[in-house]
């Protein structure tokens, strides 16, 4: 037999072959039907490896020596008992001793000795997830071994290891090991050294009595203990003492967002080209939050012309829903003065509500294309962030006491900002001067 190891992607390729019953690392198991149709056809002088070739087998993956060996292996077998000689007979020959019977106090015995795992499982389960406040937990198999050495000394089980190790899903020579004397003694050992590091992992983890995460206790350690520890082993420590670190919890209305995929990021089809000359070719689009009077915040979703700078269409909210984004589309879409030149685009970041299935919508259906600025890249949306900031440098937002008096102080500077607000780049014009004076250029 050949020495040829088969890979888990070979084992995938030859399964898929009718011809083959079974195959392992090690072997494989063709069908009696492939045996006697492989005879027939070297009856008619057809050579072994072309039979395996036109029965869809890949002779490489076999190889030479497997394929001689079978072939060798079947004609013998024919010549010497005809058809008989080609069938599988080792099941029927094993002397493997077979699955006996259980009698009634055999089964009760073991529906007994199940009912006393489950039990026992159940309370170690209830105390992991009291201790990690109702998370999902897996026990891993060190816990499972004292589980069963548990139910086996409580209710004298010595002679159903082997089916408690079955249940659980656990070898028995792994139970055995785990409980061997080499084996205790190196967890005593391990056991000691984790003392020694958990008690400097918490000099670190109080230091300067601000609690840490694993990466700023390691470099506490290193700093100020002069203790090197490898991460993965302050982790383990961490998780094994449950010393935990207040950690900021992660969006879950992001979370969500991942999990369904429903959001779509696109691509950048602006590249930072604001300025095309041509009114109602480039839209840019923002969000920025306004805080005034008491700690209050108010919330300016913002449409601008990326040629003209003219803002053609603004929302304002107390909350950052949805509606916030959507709504200044809604605007934009009543505005009577903006004109949607020849592939038109609206460029925003790749936040939540530019990426949301609802605001794409309204996208296609006022007929402009998308684009995003690339992740965490401010630049790529440059002229609305710089609008943001004059907004704030120029309106008296902290003298705001209520939500409607920002309110009107932000349309009264939009007015100013379009149609009073000269700017020095656009030829000295202001932004609706500039449209006009665009208009009348082309």
């Amino acid at each position: 037999m050949t020495k040829k190891l088969f890979t888990e992607k070979e084992i995938a390729i030859l399964s898929k072959n009718p011809y083959v019953t079974s195959v392992s690392s090690k072997g494989i198991t063709y069908s009696e039907e492939f045996k006697h149709h492989f005879i027939s056809e070297c009856r008619w002088g057809k050579f072994s490896r072309q039979i395996f070739e036109e029965a869809g087998f890949d002779v490489d993956i076999l190889g030479k020596r497997r394929i001689k060996s079978a072939s060798d292996r079947w004609k013998k077998s024919y010549e010497k008992e005809g058809v008989l000689g080609l069938k599988d007979t080792r099941k029927e020959n094993s002397r493997r001793p077979r699955d006996k019977e259980l009698s009634l106090e055999e089964k009760y015995a073991r529906l007994k000795a199940k009912m006393n795992l489950l039990e026992a499982e159940n309370e170690l389960l209830k105390k992991i997830r009291n201790v990690r406040k109702g998370a999902e937990v897996k026990v891993p198999p060190s816990q499972k071994y004292e589980l069963i050495r548990y139910v086996i000394e409580k209710y004298s089980l010595k002679h159903m290891v082997k089916f408690l190790c079955e249940e659980v899903g656990i070898s028995r020579s792994g139970y055995y090991r785990y409980f061997s004397p080499e084996s205790v003694e190196r967890r005593k050992r391990q056991e000691a050294k984790d003392e020694v590091a958990k008690e400097l992992i918490l000099k670190a983890f109080r230091f300067k009595g601000r609690k840490k995460g694993a990466r700023q206790i390691k470099m506490t350690l290193e700093g100020q203990f002069q203790c090197v520890y490898n991460l993965k082993r302050i982790r383990r420590i961490m998780k094994k003492y449950d010393i935990v670190c207040p950690a900021r919890k992660a969006n879950p209305y992001k979370r969500m967002i991942k999990a369904t995929q429903e959001h779509r990021v696109v691509p950048n089809l602006l590249k930072r080209k604001f300025n095309q000359y041509t009114p109602g070719k480039v839209l840019l689009t923002d969000i920025t939050y306004l805080s005034y009077h008491g700690g209050q915040r108010a919330y300016l979703s913002v449409i601008k012309d990326g040629s003209t700078g003219e803002v053609l269409a603004h929302h304002m909210s107390s909350r950052i829903t949805m509606d916030l984004a959507t709504n200044t589309l809604h605007k934009l879409k009543k505005n009577r003065r903006f004109k949607k030149a020849e592939g038109a685009l609206i460029h925003s970041d790749q936040g939540t509500h530019y990426t949301h299935p609802d605001f794409q919508k309204r996208v296609k259906v006022l007929g402009l294309r998308q684009s995003m600025s690339r992740r965490g890249n401010c630049w790529d949306n440059a002229p609305i962030e710089s609008f943001f900031g004059h907004l704030k440098d120029e309106v008296n937002i902290k003298a705001c006491k209520t939500f409607e008096e920002i309110q009107r102080e932000i349309n009264k500077y939009i007015r100013h900002y379009n149609h009073t607000r000269y700017q020095w780049n656009r030829k000295k014009m202001t932004p609706v001067q500039y449209r006009n004076h665009l208009l009348q250029a082309a």
